[in-house]
């Protein structure tokens, strides 16, 4: 299987992005033979990603990596660099590829001391792939500092080191970087399209992908998530709910409690999986006793950790939030779609009923309302409003109308 076969719905994308590894093959063929380099070429040193979420930009930024550093003996017959089986293409799908490094972030945000780091090493040769390549998949969470530490990098790039950056859209990257990469826009993939993937690609039957698929609206992760995980389907269809219980002031604050406390369930789960063992590999590491005392001096790293932890709880539940938020929007946009008599296939065809009672109570004008205050409230969360404060906010504006 090609690494571009897991680029869903892209196809302009895989053209470009096929080109591109073509050239930059040609170039490192020209390099090792000491021949020039082709004059015109598709492939440069830095490449920005956007589109929606679910729309597949680290898979594309991966195919594109592994592409790279392929080692097919079939590319110089002229097959496309990506064969998705030779070694440099499945080290770097699998993530164990010594020039490739990807970069993710269950934080808040990326800082200066961690891109500094990949700077130090984008200058770095190949250790033994064909190209250096850094992937940051959440180049949006970038502090204004940090951008700038890595605007130098893509400035003056070193020879055989490539940037692959991915965000929602140009407007969350710095000017002064995205007008340095070359910009790729992916699309929502259709519907169809996910559900295809979601049967093939991992045995689930076609009617769950084809529900899955359209209740996310072709978002691949979280169709993929809903179709295999039992409490990923309870919390969605308790979120559907919301809608009927905000008739009265109380409903409207239970509903915000319960929305609120769901979420910071879901973090406290991610803790317990996850802070537990970095702990223990933290004091390990430190050479704490068996009583669990740490040495002298130790004090800072530990408090180092607390705060890592601390800021990744605030990410999970402000992500589980946004999630509900996608759900509550979708619902009524089927709302919508329903009293301006639309013929586009509804999302929550499941809660058809919910669905037919709220539109049938409410006008057009006023679902306009309702979709903006939850648009509102997601704004309200990026701004750092108490989780709790905002989400209230939004149920009474649900119930106003």
């Amino acid at each position: 299987m090609a690494v571009w076969d897991d680029m869903v719905g892209q196809e302009r994308v895989q053209t470009q992005l096929c080109a591109a590894a073509r050239d930059a093959d040609t170039h490192v063929t020209a390099q090792a033979q000491r021949a020039p380099a082709p004059a015109a070429s598709k492939m440069t040193h830095a490449w920005l990603f956007t589109g929606p979420p679910g729309s597949g930009r680290a898979t594309a930024a991966r195919a594109f990596a592994a592409a790279l550093q392929c080692t097919s003996p079939d590319r110089a017959l002229g097959g496309v660099p990506g064969c998705g089986f030779c070694d440099g293409c499945h080290t770097t799908l699998v993530g164990t590829h010594a020039d490739v490094e990807v970069i993710r972030t269950d934080l808040l945000s990326i800082g200066v001391k961690e891109t500094r780091e990949l700077v130090r090493r984008a200058q770095l040769s190949p250790a033994g792939g064909r190209w250096q390549v850094i992937i940051m998949e959440d180049a949006d969470r970038l502090t204004e500092g940090a951008g700038n530490v890595l605007l130098k990098a893509v400035e003056e790039p070193a020879p055989r080191t490539v940037w692959l950056l991915c965000a929602p859209s140009l407007e969350d990257v710095l000017p002064t970087i995205r007008s340095r990469c070359r910009h790729l826009t992916l699309r929502t993939p259709p519907v169809s399209a996910v559900a295809d993937v979601l049967v093939r690609r991992d045995g689930i039957e076609p009617e769950v992908a084809a529900a899955a698929a359209r209740a996310t609206q072709g978002h691949i992760g979280r169709a993929r998530r809903l179709a295999t995980d039992e409490r990923a389907r309870a919390r969605r269809a308790t979120v559907l709910k919301l809608p009927l219980r905000v008739e009265d002031i109380g409903g409207c604050l239970k509903a915000a409690q319960e929305l609120v406390d769901a979420a910071a369930e879901d973090a406290k789960q991610v803790a317990e999986e996850i802070d537990v063992k970095e702990t223990e590999d933290l004091k390990a590491a430190l050479g704490a006793s068996a009583g669990g005392r740490m040495p002298r001096g130790t004090a800072g790293a530990v408090k180092e950790l607390e705060d890592k932890q601390k800021r990744r709880r605030t990410r999970t539940q402000r992500d589980s939030l946004d999630l509900a938020l996608t759900d509550l929007t979708g619902f009524y946009r089927d709302v919508l779609a329903l009293q301006m008599g639309s013929q586009v296939q509804l999302a929550n065809e499941d809660v058809r009923d919910a669905l037919d009672r709220i539109a049938r109570g409410s006008t057009p004008e006023g679902t306009l309302r309702r979709i903006e205050a939850v648009v509102a409230c997601r704004e309200a969360l990026d701004r750092n409003v108490a989780p709790l404060l905002a989400v209230e906010a939004m149920t009474m504006a649900l119930r106003a109308g």
